[in-house]
């Protein structure tokens, strides 16, 4: 993981999953999450670990999708945990992340929900 740019701002991270994931770099876009991070992804489900999470991006990523950076909204902080989000382009509803401050002082997410669906009335 050490040869990938670090996220040292909570806000580095969205960046840096649009960059590794437009490049293909499924192991880059893993190095983003903790050793033990979960995400609920793909919908209705849970990947939990960073193994589990590059195995699933290399399948997403296979297909080539194209993601765009998306303008984050205020990020709340409480020392070293974040919760950072953002108004998704596609139309998903929301998308949240909990991201932890690492002792080199760089940040990883924790939790990852990529989707948030308005439930059906």
């Amino acid at each position: 993981m050490s040869e990938y740019e670090k996220a040292m701002r909570h806000e580095d991270l969205t960046r840096l999953f649009v960059e590794r994931s437009n490049a293909g770099d499924a192991a880059g876009v893993a190095a983003l999450y903790e050793e033990d991070a979960v995400m609920a992804y793909p919908p209705g489900e849970v990947t939990v670990g960073r193994e589990a999470i590059r195995a699933l991006w290399e399948k997403v990523l296979a297909n080539a999708p194209r993601f765009e950076p998306e303008p984050p909204l205020p990020t709340l902080v409480s020392g070293d945990v974040a919760l950072t989000s953002t108004p998704p382009r596609d139309g998903a509803g929301a998308r949240a992340q909990v991201v932890r401050r690492q002792p080199d002082g760089s940040w990883l997410r924790v939790l990852d929900q990529p989707e948030f669906v308005r439930p059906a009335s």
